[in-house]
């Protein structure tokens, strides 16, 4: 007998003010690390077209939300590019590994670029093996480590990916 493949349906779009309460869930069902809905907002805030939520039939299944950092005022001085920074990302558990977190990242990641970002960086716990193999899948490498980054003392694994001239390449 044929195996029988669930085929997850998906759609990205921008956050929404009134998917917060969703998306709060979301984190804290699936991550150690919660933030308030202030953080949340404030990113959404500042920059709205790196918030992207994953739904299906109208409901929320994952987020990923980022900032853009500049290091020193204009940019590129010292040759030090602004970097769009992965602050949070997840999807709930029923739709894991059937490709919403690879599209969210891609989302994301385009996004970046539309704010000139010109590198990606993330902190991923270093015993996520499933996050680190899908993170080096899509091009990102480990750039160090910082032992105890996360309150319970996990050390993170820092990753990282160029960003490509423009976001049709990601």
């Amino acid at each position: 007998m044929g195996r029988f493949i669930m085929q997850t349906i998906f759609a990205l779009r921008l956050f929404r003010p009134d998917d917060l309460e969703k998306v709060m869930h979301i984190n804290k069902l699936c991550l150690p690390e919660n933030y308030s809905s202030l953080f949340f907002m404030d990113l959404y805030e500042r920059f709205p077209e790196t918030f992207v939520v994953a739904e299906e039939d109208g409901e929320v299944v994952g987020y990923v939300m980022c900032r853009i950092e500049t290091p020193f005022p204009g940019g590129g001085l010292l040759g030090i590019a602004r970097k769009g920074h992965v602050i949070s990302i997840a999807v709930l558990s029923s739709y894991r590994r059937h490709g919403v977190g690879s599209a969210l990242m891609k989302k994301a990641m385009q996004a970046m670029i539309e704010y000139d970002a010109k590198e990606c960086v993330l902190e991923v716990r270093a015993s996520n093996t499933a996050g680190v193999s899908l993170y080096r899948k899509m091009g990102f490498n480990v750039k160090r480590t910082i032992r105890g980054y996360y309150a319970d003392g996990e050390t993170a694994s820092v990753m990282a990916k160029k960003l490509l001239a423009t976001p049709a390449e990601i």
